[in-house]
């Protein structure tokens, strides 16, 4: 089950993917549940974005199927 630092840093992620830092604890365990990814979008920089799984749920969340 995601906490509410997960399910906040998911949000964000959502809409500012750019905002995040990486280093945060919240981000390693997305990673590792496999409901976020990292892209390389140029010159060894990366951001995260969602996965098709993590949309989803966030959509349920927010009552938008």
């Amino acid at each position: 089950m995601l906490g509410p630092h997960e399910l906040a840093t998911l949000m964000v992620i959502k809409s500012a993917s750019d905002q995040i830092d990486l280093a945060q604890d919240e981000v390693d365990g997305l990673l590792e549940r496999q409901l976020i990814a990292l892209e390389e979008i140029g010159s060894g920089v990366r951001r995260a974005c969602l996965t098709l799984d993590d949309n989803s749920m966030l959509r349920a969340i927010a009552g938008k199927y």
